[in-house]
């Protein structure tokens, strides 16, 4: 796990990465180790700091450069499509124009307006210091009991609100109330995402259901006071971009987190909830 020193240097050693293998299949396990960190952990970050996935930033720097190949050379728009990794031209196509706005034998036409999305530099910035509250705790293990979906890093980030919502308007919703959402790393590429409560040994498993068990460790836990999803966004934000970068005491621990919500307020709007993220002394 990359020290917390060196957090910025192991994202643009990641970036640098990417940018010299564009051409190459790259592999987000590799692009990880360059981080000095786990698939999992590297793409939450990733999204955290630059705002997109890591797949969206790949995909919008290949098409940058095979629109500035197409439109200074005689290459082929099947060769160009090749070259950054797409298995026909047809797929090079759609892609191309939906970030373009144009096909890819248009942008062979001078004077024609293309996108073009810049390599990203991470550079340390000193601001005003954010007051993000935390506790560290240790827990037991305990048991978690809820309706589990696999997610990919790519999509996840739409997706799950979608699945809370189905899970909302549900046969399952008065059984499992959701005080969990919990993310345990499955291969890198994707996860499993459960909404949960704490399992109760002599209640029966409702139909649809599965337990996962959550190891005892150190917990450092934030809580996140607001609407949401907005409030949980922004301390999410918080922690990957500036707690964890500077702290010298703890590093991450198991490939997991947990997003646990309270009871609804009787204040309209208010929400508390609160994201625990696995740590182990550094």
């Amino acid at each position: 796990m990359c020290p917390m020193n060196s957090w910025n240097e192991g994202i643009a050693n990641a970036i640098a990465y990417i940018e010299e293998n564009l051409t190459q299949e790259l592999d987000i396990a590799k692009i990880a180790e360059n981080a000095y960190m786990s698939s999992f952990y590297f793409q939450k970050i990733f999204y955290a700091l630059c705002g997109v996935t890591v797949g969206e930033y790949i995909r919008s720097r290949r098409l940058t450069l095979a629109a500035q190949e197409l439109g200074c050379t005689d290459i082929r728009v099947l060769d160009v499509a090749l070259k950054y990794g797409y298995d026909s031209p047809d797929s090079f196509n759609r892609a191309f124009t939906r970030f373009h706005g144009l096909s890819p034998s248009a942008a062979r036409e001078k004077g024609r307006m293309l996108h073009s999305f810049a390599p990203l530099k991470i550079k340390l910035i000193l601001e005003g210091g954010t007051m993000l509250e935390y506790k560290i705790v240790e827990k037991e293990q305990f048991t978690v009991m809820g309706k589990a979906r696999r997610f990919n890093m790519e999509t996840s980030y739409k997706e799950i609100p979608a699945f809370w919502e189905e899970h909302m308007k549900s046969d399952l919703h008065p059984a499992i109330c959701g005080m969990y959402g919990v993310c345990i790393d499955s291969n890198g590429k994707e996860f499993e995402y459960l909404i949960a409560d704490n399992y109760i040994p002599w209640e029966d498993i409702p139909e649809g259901c599965e337990t996962r068990v959550i190891p005892a460790g150190t917990w450092a836990v934030f809580p996140c006071c607001g609407a949401l999803p907005e409030a949980l966004q922004r301390v999410n934000s918080e922690i990957w971009s500036e707690w964890l970068p500077s702290c010298k005491t703890y590093t991450l621990a198991g490939n997991y987190n947990i997003e646990m919500y309270a009871p609804p307020s009787s204040e309209e709007g208010v929400t508390y909830s609160e994201i625990w993220i696995p740590v182990k002394k550094a």
